[in-house]
């Protein structure tokens, strides 16, 4: 896999791009969704160089991918999230959707959100 530096994520974190910042810290980054999917729509990315959950599941460091999931759920508890309910959603690869190579979570809450796929597996 060749990591694309070129990818919107990438020119996120080296602020060539703006975005509206939830959480950052050394090795994690949150905002807004700007294209929100509900009242609540985060992404959540490392800062390093992954292409999907599976790139960073096997090329990060167990501390890194703990730090990114414990900062997850930092980042839901403090959009009150865990209070009424959210969903988690991580796409890899084509047939999923993933429309960014940079490994990121939606985190997605805020109202009431609905099953995920319809009985004919498509997106509601």
């Amino acid at each position: 896999m060749n990591y694309n530096h070129q990818n919107v994520f990438a020119k996120i974190l080296r602020g060539e791009i703006t975005s509206q910042k939830i959480y950052e810290d050394e090795e994690v980054l949150a905002f807004n969704d700007i294209s929100q999917a509900s009242k609540i729509h985060v992404l959540v990315i490392p800062k390093g160089h992954y292409q999907n959950y599976l790139d960073f599941v096997s090329n990060a460091s167990e501390n890194q991918v703990a730090n990114f999931f414990k900062k997850v759920s930092m980042i839901v508890k403090m959009l009150k999230l865990d209070e009424s309910g959210f969903r988690l959603i991580a796409n890899n690869g084509d047939d999923a959707h993933q429309t960014v190579e940079h490994f990121h979570v939606h985190l997605l809450g805020g109202q009431k959100l609905g099953p995920l796929l319809t009985s004919d597996n498509k997106l509601r």
